[in-house]
């Protein structure tokens, strides 16, 4: 079992806070809770947005998951804009994505500004624009924040006080605490949990701005649920199953179950968007079922009725891809995309120490 694979120091062993995107896939409550009581993980910021079209498949499921953990929930959108009535614009996107996906009133809703689009502003045209969409926000009854990287909140913007989620590798030298005047300072962005997939950015909070406010929305973790949620799940002993690899990508939101049935428990609702991967199929109770392998057993969600097998589903993954622009990085192109710098490369079959030239076509999703 792997735990962190990071490599921690007094200084950035303290994991307050962890933020997801669509980069992780469907993250459940058990995880949720693995990470809180493994690591005293404390609050999750979800991805709510980007631009003024993209939502974030997961960030429902996130929202309702993680507070089910009985963590704090707060939510990010990156930022695309580049005047001030484009800020506006995507905030008013964001604010109301996130009231549909379930953001708590209370919560911080930050604006993540590093995209090219400000790269190629002035400090003080950032700074108006970054106000502007954090005016908007806040109409939302969400409480704002700027998420930024060290270089960034240097000379791209101003960052005052106790303002700002700021993103710094590598790690704090000894004897040092770099960014202590801002909420909160994200020191890695490629940390691994014990029953988790993929690499998150971790962070060490210096403020309770992402903890205050929403205390009464947060609830305590029900342990029947948890319960439920840590059961193996086992194939039926009469089910006739057969072998079949296979990945889908779900066209509206299926429920994964514990067994082949419908009457079979709950384990979560998938969104629609989600990429599932199955290793076996059945034809069973007039629905075609699929299995999915997972951390500690098996889900089962049906593909369709066995008349129409794949009425829920699309089957392969279609992947997105970027152009490399002159200026961009592995860290813009990642960050801009919800990834860290390593799952963007590997995905791509290089390292983050490979260069990447203009023209060149990455995939990002």
């Amino acid at each position: 079992m792997t735990f962190l694979m990071v490599n921690l120091n007094s200084q950035a062993a303290r994991m307050d806070m962890v933020d997801v995107s669509n980069n992780n896939g469907y993250m459940s409550t058990a995880e949720y809770v693995s990470m809180r009581n493994e690591f005293g993980v404390k609050a999750v910021t979800v991805k709510i947005s980007e631009g003024g079209t993209y939502r974030d498949p997961y960030a429902a499921s996130n929202i309702a998951n993680v507070q089910a953990a009985g963590m704090y929930i707060n939510g990010y959108h990156f930022a695309h804009y580049a005047t001030k009535a484009q800020a506006i614009a995507e905030a008013d996107f964001a604010g109301r994505t996130a009231k549909a996906a379930g953001l708590p009133v209370g919560a911080v809703l930050a604006t993540d500004v590093e995209a090219e689009e400000q790269n190629c502003q002035s400090k003080a045209t950032n700074d108006r624009n970054n106000a502007a969409f954090m005016k908007e926000i806040q109409k939302f009854c969400y409480r704002a924040d700027i998420y930024t990287s060290g270089s960034w909140a240097n000379n791209k913007m101003t960052i005052k006080g106790k303002t700002g989620w700021i993103a710094g590798y590598p790690f704090v030298p000894a004897g040092k605490q770099w960014y202590t005047n801002n909420n909160a300072w994200q020191w890695s962005g490629s940390a691994h949990f014990r029953i988790s997939y993929g690499g998150f950015d971790v962070s060490q909070l210096y403020t309770d701005y992402y903890t205050a406010g929403q205390k009464s929305t947060v609830k305590p973790t029900d342990p029947d649920a948890v319960k439920a949620n840590n059961n193996t799940f086992k194939p039926s002993t009469s089910a006739k199953w057969v072998k079949e690899t296979k990945t889908y990508t779900l066209k509206a939101a299926v429920k994964l179950r514990t067994g082949a049935s419908t009457s079979s428990s709950v384990v979560a609702i998938l969104p629609a968007g989600t990429t599932v991967k199955t290793d076996q199929a059945i034809i069973q109770g007039g629905y075609r079922w699929v299995r999915q392998p997972r951390f500690n057993g098996y889900g089962y969600l049906a593909t369709g009725p066995a008349s129409n097998t794949l009425e829920y589903v699309n089957s392969g993954v279609t992947h997105m891809y970027y152009t490399v622009k002159p200026g961009d990085s592995w860290w813009s192109i990642a960050q801009r995309n919800g990834l860290s710098m390593t799952t963007l490369a590997n995905q791509n079959g290089k390292t983050i120490y490979t260069t990447i030239y203009p023209g060149q076509r990455l995939v990002v999703r």
